[in-house]
Formats: C-alpha cells, sequence, structure tokens
C-alpha cells in the first residue's frame, strides 16, 4: 500500500485519548477536531527538562534516493514506547513547497508515520498561514511607510532588505519589482519573494520561549537604513506588536498521534539548508516536560540541521541531548560511491565502500560536539546482507554503536533493538554539549570553523557583496550573533555535484544576511537560493481529491 493508503488504514484515536498518555487533563488541549489539539504553554515546566533525554536524529548527506530520517524518527520513538520509555516524538510541520514538488508528504512513511498525515501536509493549523501573514504584514507596512508623506521615518527604499514569502516553490518570484502603476500604487522598486520556511518570522517562532520573547524578537528585525544611514528595524515601524497577534495560535505546538498511538508534538518548519532546520524551542520543552524521551530531527544532513541545532537552539535553549542518531542507508551509501540512481536496488559493495567515506565523515562531525553517537541503518528491501553486514563493519572500525531499522516495513517493532541500544546509550550519557565554537567570536572565525571542521573545506572565499556585509554586521554590532550557513544539502562541499566525501575545496560566501530578530546571521553560500523551483514533474501533478473527499497522491 501506498503511504496514505497505510495512514487511511488506522483508526486514530481522539485527540484528548492521546493527551491522556501525557499526564494532560482533556479540558487542557485547544481542539482542532477530534484529532489535532494545540497545547498551552502553561504545560513547559523548565524544573522537569533537566531530567529528560533529548534524542537527535540526523543524516549523512541526501540523496534522491531517500534517507528517512523523519520514517526513522517516528518508528524509534514507537520502538521507545514499546520496550517501556514513555516517549514523545517532536518534528516539523510539512511545507507546501516540498509537498507539490519533490517530496509529495513529510509525515514519514510505511508503518512509521504521524496522522492525520492528509491535514499535516497540508494546512494542518494554520500556523504556516500564520507566519507568512505576519511576514508579509511588516512588508506591507515597509511599503506603506516609504509611500506616506505624513509617516515617513525617511527609510530608503534602496537599503531595505526585507522581502515578501509565499509557502510554494515559484522560481519565477525571486527577484521583482513592486510599486508599478504610477504615484497611488507605491514606490517602484526591486524585491523578491522567499519561502515561507525561510522567513525570519518562521527562524523566530522557532526559537522564541514565550509571547514577550516573541514580540522582541519581532521588534529586532532588521529592515534597512533611513537616508541618513540610520537603521531601521520593526519595532521603529511599531509593527511587532500586530505581527506577535498574527502568531497568537501559531506559539502553540501541536498534539497529534503516531500510527501505534502515541504522542507527537509537531510546530514549526524552518528548512535546514536555508534557516535552522529543527522544530521550535517550545515544542522541545514541551515534549521534554510531559515525557521521559523526546525523539526529535534536524532537517537534511549533519553538517546543516545538526550542526544548527547543536550551536545555534541548544546553546539559546540551554538544551543538552543525551544521543545522536544518524540515519544512514545503503542506497544512499552507493549512490554517493558513485552508483546511478536507477541502479541503487543491484548489489554493488565496490560502489558501498567507496561511499561510506561521506558516512565517516559525518561520523567524524557527530563526536566534535561530544554527544554520545549511535548510526541507524534505515533498511530497505533491496538492501543485501552483505551489503548490510559491510555498513555495520564500518561503523564498528569507526568505534560507534550500530543498529538496523526496519521502520517502514514493521513501524515500531522494527526498531526495538534501535530503541534499546539508544535508552542504553542515553541513559549512561555523562557527555556535556561542545559547542563547536564561541558566539563570541568573529563572525569570519565562525565561519571558518564551521566550514573547515564540518564540511572538509580548505578555505573559505568572500565575494565584494559577502565583504560588505561583514562591515554592515560590525556597524551594527551583530558579530556576536551564531551563524546559520545557507549551503547546498547535496554536498559536503557548496557545490551539488560533489558527492562523498570532497577534499581540497573552496567554500564561496557570496552574500550575508542579518536576521537581528532571530538571532543570527545568515552567510550565502555557492548557488543556493531561499525560494526553491518546482521540478519537471512535481509531485502536485499526482495529488487529487474524489468526489467523497478522499485525497490520493500524497506519499
Amino acid at each position: 500500500m501506498t503511504d496514505i493508503e497505510i495512514a487511511n488504514s488506522v483508526t486514530m484515536k481522539p485527540i484528548t485519548e492521546i493527551a491522556g498518555k501525557l499526564g494532560i487533563p482533556a479540558d487542557v488541549p485547544e481542539l482542532y477536531g477530534k484529532y489535532k489539539a494545540k497545547l498551552p504553554l502553561c504545560l513547559i515546566d523548565e524544573t522537569q527538562i533537566r531530567n529528560k533525554h533529548l534524542i537527535l536524529v540526523s543524516a549523512i548527506s541526501p540523496t534522491p534516493a531517500g534517507e528517512g530520517k523523519t520514517t526513522v524518527s517516528i518508528g524509534l520513538a514507537e520502538g521507545l514506547n514499546r520496550i517501556g520509555k514513555q516517549t514523545t516524538v517532536v518534528l516539523r510541520e510539512p511545507s507546501l513547497g516540498p509537498v507539490f514538488g519533490i517530496k509529495g508528504g513529510a509525515t514519514g512513511g510505511g508503518y512509521s508515520q504521524v496522522l492525520p498525515m492528509e491535514d499535516i501536509n497540508l494546512h494542518f493549523t494554520g500556523d504556516f498561514n500564520a507566519v507568512e501573514k505576519a511576514h508579509n504584514l511588516l512588508s506591507a507596512l515597509i511599503d506603506n511607510n516609504i509611500q506616506s508623506k505624513t509617516s515617513s521615518i525617511g527609510l530608503d527604499p534602496r537599503t531595505v532588505t526585507w522581502k515578501r514569502v509565499m509557502d510554494m516553490n515559484d522560481r519565477s518570484l525571486r527577484h521583482i519589482i513592486v510599486g508599478l502603476g504610477g504615484t497611488t500604487s507605491g514606490i517602484p522598486r526591486e524585491t523578491g519573494f522567499d519561502i515561507t520556511a525561510a522567513s525570519e518570522v518562521m527562524a523566530i517562532l522557532c526559537l522564541a520561549e514565550d509571547f514577550e520573547d516573541l514580540k522582541q524578537r519581532l521588534g529586532n528585525i532588521f529592515i534597512g537604513y533611513t537616508y541618513d544611514k540610520k537603521p531601521v528595524y520593526a519595532r521603529d515601524l511599531k509593527a511587532n506588536g500586530a505581527m506577535a497577534a498574527l502568531l497568537k495560535e501559531a506559539i502553540k505546538p501541536n498534539l497529534v498521534q503516531t500510527i501505534e498511538g502515541n504522542p507527537a508534538i509537531i510546530h514549526g518548519g524552518p528548512f535546514a539548508n536555508i534557516a535552522q532546520g529543527t522544530n521550535s524551542v517550545i515544542a522541545t520543552k514541551m515534549g521534554l516536560s510531559l515525557s521521559d524521551f523526546v525523539v526529535t530531527e534536524a532537517g537534511f544532513g549533519f553538517d546543516l540541521g545538526a550542526e544548527k541545532f547543536f550551536d545555534i537552539k541548544c546553546v539559546k535553549a540551554g538544551l543538552n541531548p543525551s544521543a545522536v542518531v544518524l540515519v544512514a542507508t545503503v542506497r544512499a551509501l552507493k549512490y554517493h560511491g558513485g552508483v546511478k540512481l536507477d541502479a541503487l536496488k543491484e548489489e554493488n559493495t565496490e560502489a558501498l565502500a567507496q561511499g561510506m567515506e561521506n558516512l565517516e565523515k559525518h561520523v567524524e562531525n557527530m563526536k566534535k560536539f561530544n554527544i554520545c553517537p549511535i548510526v541507524a541503518i534505515n533498511r530497505f528491501v533491496s538492501d543485501t546482507e552483505a551489503e548490510i553486514e559491510m555498513v555495520k563493519e564500518k561503523c564498528k572500525s569507526l568505534g560507534i554503536p550500530v543498529e538496523v531499522a526496519n521502520v517502514w516495513a514493521e513501524g515500531g517493532k522494527g526498531a526495538e533493538k534501535l530503541a534499546a541500544l539508544t535508552a542504553k546509550v542515553a541513559e549512561q550519557c555523562l557527555c556535556q554539549l561542545k559547542p563547536l565554537y564561541d558566539w563570541n567570536w568573529s563572525v569570519e572565525k565562525k565561519i571558518e570553523t564551521i566550514a573547515k571542521e564540518i564540511y572538509g573545506a580548505a578555505a573559505i572565499d568572500y565575494t565584494s557583496q559577502a565583504k560588505s556585509d561583514l562591515k554592515k554586521i560590525k556597524a551594527l554590532e551583530l558579530e556576536h550573533l551564531p551563524v546559520c550557513m545557507a549551503k547546498t544539502q547535496k554536498s559536503l562541499s557548496d557545490n551539488p555535484k560533489l558527492l562523498g566525501r570532497p577534499k581540497d575545496f573552496i567554500v564561496t560566501v557570496r552574500q550575508i544576511e542579518i536576521a537581528s530578530g532571530a538571532g543570527f546571521v545568515i552567510p550565502i553560500t555557492g548557488d543556493i537560493m531561499r525560494m526553491p523551483g518546482l521540478p519537471d514533474q512535481p509531485a502536485a501533478e499526482r495529488i487529487d481529491i474524489d468526489k467523497e473527499g478522499h485525497i490520493s497522491g500524497l506519499f
């Protein structure tokens, strides 16, 4: 069966029953129908968090073959519950861009899914819509202030860096001109669209601790300069109060369920290649307040989502993970070893051995953060025993525990051994997170440290635009902020064509965006775009709905 057919075959439990598993009284969740609910922030208990186990799931460098990081995260949570560990999986919300683009859905797969999958993959509880509206409200206020003759603060439109956003892959909107149509239609200027997942408002939502923190961060959004070179922030336009009001419900995490009826908290949706790539601090702390184990995932490979999870989210929120699980697949490793996509089902131990250089580098990176590491081999039906054994032997030679997960086919049952290993490692782990860099270092030193230590780069090259941006950051006294690298997910380098473990490459930083509200700066490397485009055959072409309202084509 397809993922959506499997999901539809499950009889879901009322969401109040799922909340009861977390000790939440039935009248506390704010219901969105029978199977979804918002959780109020009062359920977060900071005194409980220190004694719980936070498990991060990451992966090797992604390939078109798919690694199944979300599927393993859900399956691991199911497995932990099966062996008696009270566990909640805490995930990001899917963006409509990838849903209608390549993925066709992002709620796990097979018998390892979160439900109701159609709702979660589409509009869900409206969080993305709220982020989009809050972001675009600021965009409208900016252009209105530029146009105004009575309330203008003298904002120079040539310096405005704030774009608009929409939750869709649409490359034609990357660069546009607004304000055409005469004097009553605004001041013409060049701008563009980013995807909603890349919005600084999304980043702020996912790093805010509460309503007051949210409003303050929104006010700190840098917009541009006045004609007399004074910096302008969202608070100068009195925008942050109304923006926060639009996010009144979106700041609350969403409670849903897994196929096996265990709790799942889903909240926020920043991408890891162009944003910080992890769910909200509020959702993670909510999970840790209500359960003994929390399994969470960080987007794309360890070099992107996991690095940002540790160096930005954990440092900001004071979190200390007990273990990190690196998802690898035989198929992906063979792809990194040079096998074409249509030949990955054939046994090829030579290519597998070559591709394991990618696994080796990610394992090295895991150890840099002083968190107990595990490798999970996400099994596909085409994997042979010889190939599985090769990956196991490689992990043993690297001194890292490894276990096979067969969660797509078996759900939690297929993750019981991985769950037992993960619980043992987490409960015995006495490690304290060691960030890769000090936030007080210069921006150049932080970028260089990530690029050389995590990516394996030989050097960094800055364009004239990036050098100008560095001067701007220093002038605004924002050098103390961490860096959130924007880089292709397809390679450890900034060149998507360099697979495996590239060496002696140069990372090119072409510009550095300022996200002072979120609390980081964004070095943009290579050709990475913050507004993706659709593929030649988008997933939207196969998604449909029948006369009875049944959706098909979500995978």
